[in-house]
This record gives C-alpha cells, structure tokens and sequence, in this order.
C-alpha cells in the first residue's frame, strides 16, 4: 500500500481524489488549511484516512514514510487574484518551493515523488489548436502566472537536485461540492435563488470542460503510470463557451422561460484569455479517457443541489 499526501484535499478536486485515492486502496494523509474554499459537506471515515490541519507556506517536516505528495492545495479564482494576487503568490509559489525544499532536505533514498497539480491556463490563450505538454508559458493573470512559476519550480528542482517529479495540468473541472464562486456551481446557485447570473464580456470565451471525477482518474493514471520527469495535459476536449454553459443551465433549471433573461453581462475581466485547449494525446496513451459530458452531468448536479438545498 502506497502512502500519499495530499495536499489541499478539502478543496473541490483535492476531495474528489481523496475519495478515489482510499477507495483505491491507498493510504492518505489529507493535509489542509481549511480555507473559506474547503468543503464542509464531506467526511472520510476510513481507517486509511488521516488528517492534519497545516499550510504548506509553513510546515516545517513531511509525515514519515510517504511515498507521494499530490499538491493540489492553492488559490484558484482568477477574480480573486486580480484584486489580491498575494495570498496567490504565497499558496501558489512559496507553498510549492517549501515542499520541493522538504523533499531535497530528505536523504535521496527517502524522498517521495512529487505530483504537482498545475493548471491549462499556464498557456494562455490559443486562438487555434491545442497546446503540447513542451508549448510555452504565456499566462495571462495573477494566478495563471503563479501556477507557471511554480511549474517551473518543480521542473528546476527535478534538474538542479534530482527531486522526483511529474505535473499534471487540466482543464476547467466541474461538479458537486465546487465553490460557488466558479462558473457552474455559481450559475446554479443564481437561478436557484432566482437572480440573473453574471457573464464577463459577450460570454463568448472558450473553454474546455472536464468533470473532476475524470479529471482525478486521470490524475491517479499518472501517478500509477506516469513516468517521472514527465508532464501531462489532462482535458475531456469538450469546448464551450462561458455563454454555452450558462445556457445549459438556464435551460434545465428554467425550462418555461427564455434563457436569455438569466443573464446579466457585465464588464469584461481584466487579461481575460479568449480560448484554452490542451492537447492531451499523452495521457491518453496511458489508457485514461472521460467518462463524463457536461450536457449530461447537469441534471445529476441540480439533484443533489435540491437534496441538500431543499
């Protein structure tokens, strides 16, 4: 049995892969700081499970005898890193290099592999095809050039002092239990409550869609077959735009209504990236696919929305 630590495993997709990871077989230490992100609806009673309340940007020592640290733990809004980029430079990329240094401090016969959580946008906008794994950074916000910075951490601690490593960067995830402060959960939670939701710009915006469910399968394919050194796309190739799923919504949650009047447009964001798509040809050669389309995931959504929402 493999020891992991995952780092952030309260957060949305953090949890998704704790509960993939322990009912795989694995043991966890789920290390958390408990941001205003972490969820409060899940529970992992498992006698696999242990938990430690702590922020990477300040622990001082690794639980003994892990094999793996997935770090999924950061700031993720992009809102939130236009008007406080700060606390994304501390999580983002002070946290990273304090466990890359907690690592290499480690005797090399000790040292666990590092599976670093990154994110598409470290490519910035592409106006067509997809990008590879080797494309150039071009990030266009606080957060998407944070989780460059500490892509490139990883990958310098993996020359400079032989840190075992491997990056995964997927696409725009969604489903149950993500804050609502992202698109789909926001959306939803707007016209329950019978408020138009806000769109930046005209909402023409393309981006690609990936359940985290899929997305933590794909995950664990990588650190079950990936090889180390190595850097992985991860994306369904479903693109929409922001407007798309937004209609998708509306039409399911208000199906007598024109869709068009659940929209609220406003001002465009600042750096806002015109269209993501990753090339993920590589992790599929390790045998992982979606399972999940976004079309057909809605419904699922809004019934466990009703059932714990009333």
């Amino acid at each position: 049995m493999k020891k992991l630590l995952v780092t952030g495993g309260l957060g949305f997709i953090g949890s998704y892969f704790v509960d993939l990871a322990l009912k795989r077989g694995y043991h966890v230490i789920n290390l958390d700081k408990k941001t205003y992100a972490a969820r409060k609806d899940v529970e992992f009673n498992h006698p696999e499970y242990e938990f430690i309340a702590e922020d990477i940007c300040t622990m001082t020592h690794l639980p003994p005898g892990v094999d793996v640290i997935v770090n999924f733990a950061a700031e993720s809004h992009v809102d939130n890193s236009i008007v406080a980029n700060g606390v994304f430079f501390e999580s983002n990329v002070r946290g990273v290099y304090n466990l890359l240094e907690l690592i290499n401090a480690k005797d090399p016969s000790d040292r666990p592999v590092m599976l670093h959580i990154s994110t598409d946008e470290v490519y910035g906008t592409l106006h067509n095809g997809s990008a590879t794994e080797t494309g150039m950074l071009c990030p266009s916000s606080p957060y998407s050039a944070t989780k460059a910075a500490a892509d490139q951490l990883v990958n310098a601690w993996k020359e400079t002092y032989g840190v075992k490593a491997m990056i995964c960067r997927p696409c725009n995830n969604y489903g149950y239990g993500q804050y609502p402060e992202k698109l789909f959960a926001k959306t939803v939670e707007h016209l329950w409550n019978n408020k138009p939701m806000t769109v930046h710009g005209d909402g023409s915006y393309q981006r690609e869609w990936m359940y985290a469910g899929d997305n933590c399968e794909a995950i664990l394919t990588v650190l079950e077959k990936g090889t180390i050194g190595e850097t992985y796309n991860i994306s369904s190739n479903e693109e929409h735009s922001v407007l798309d799923v937004v209609q998708m919504i509306a039409q399911q949650m208000k199906p007598d209504d024109d869709w068009h009047t659940w929209i609220n447009f406003i001002e465009n964001r600042w750096g806002q990236d015109i269209r993501y798509s990753v090339n993920c040809e590589k992790i599929r050669a390790l045998g992982w696919a979606p399972k999940t389309k976004l079309i057909d995931y809605i419904s699922t959504y809004l019934e466990e929305y009703r059932k714990n929402h009333g």
